[in-house]
């Protein structure tokens, strides 16, 4: 009975903390992170051996931005690499009052925006200041900041964009354009650090608890 009793305490705090996680912090309206993603030829481009994978970097990477969406995977031919896919978004695209014109998902490995009527800023705009991003945490302490990250939330982020192989031949590549959708648009990330913006501009913000 008491090993059942701890398997049901488990289980119900790993829901509180699923339902606190996914639960949006709120912000009012205006643009909340100005500066597009930083990229940069790669410092040191060795390989990176990485549990079953080897890394290529392909260029460093850094970003503060706004979490648009995020969707966890377990199950998926990359979910051993990177269990976590964050929506990102900056410029206008880091603004509630664009934001609330859009309904927004992820699925598949892919982020999606849908808008009714005229979309809130041009398409193209849309394209240049949101990406989704599969995430490969350098390390546990990193896998334990990103399960904290929550939709809404100002984050900064810094690593390397990356292609991945595998010894049986799965490979995957990161984009090293944010001018792109589609597939193949996403960038493939080795997270170093990844936590809330310590200077986000959150003009009007109201975070929830």
């Amino acid at each position: 009975m008491r090993r059942w009793l701890v398997v049901a305490a488990a289980l119900v705090a790993f829901g509180a903390f699923n339902a606190w996680r996914h639960r949006e912090v709120a912000h009012g309206p205006g643009v909340l992170t100005a500066e597009s993603p930083r990229q940069t030829e790669p410092a040191d481009a060795h390989v990176v051996r990485h549990g079953d994978f080897e890394l290529q970097p392909l260029a460093d990477f850094s970003l503060e931005a706004r979490v648009l969406s995020r969707h966890d995977y377990h199950l998926d031919a990359g979910s051993a690499l990177s269990p976590t896919d964050l929506a990102l978004g900056w410029g206008r695209m880091s603004d509630t009052a664009v934001l609330a014109a859009l309904d927004i998902s992820q699925s598949a490995r892919f982020y999606s925006y849908r808008w009714q009527g005229e979309p809130p800023i041009p398409a193209p705009e849309i394209v240049r200041s949101s990406a989704n991003m599969h995430l490969i945490p350098a390390d546990a302490g990193v896998a334990r900041a990103l399960a904290r990250v929550r939709t809404g939330e100002v984050i900064e982020l810094a690593g390397h964009l990356v292609e991945a192989r595998r010894a049986d031949g799965w490979h995957w590549r990161s984009s090293l354009t944010r001018e792109d959708s589609g597939a193949g648009a996403c960038e493939l990330v080795l997270v170093d650090s990844i936590g809330p913006a310590a200077d986000a501009v959150e003009a009007g913000a109201a975070a929830s608890p």
